[in-house]
């Protein structure tokens, strides 16, 4: 099955935040999903379980990193394909 997700990250308190947004998208980037880069969000599409991985991956690193930040994970039913 394929899930669709709209991730939207937030840096808080940071004096470059739009540094911090680039490199999380090359980081998703690295995976197997598909993406969708838009102003204020990015939309990934794949197997269900990589894409939940990969949300937690991403929160998991942003939180070792010691940033502040607002992570919002929206998601669509999954689909045969």
């Amino acid at each position: 099955m394929k899930t669709i997700a709209q991730l939207t990250y937030i840096p808080l308190y940071n004096e470059h935040p739009k540094e911090q947004v680039q490199d999380l998208i090359e980081f998703v980037a690295q995976h197997d999903v598909e993406m969708d880069v838009n102003y204020l969000s990015t939309s990934i599409r794949g197997d269900t379980d990589v894409v939940f991985e990969l949300i937690r991956e991403i929160y998991d690193t942003m939180t070792i990193e010691g940033e502040k930040f607002r992570f919002h994970v929206e998601l669509l039913s999954p689909t045969k394909e």
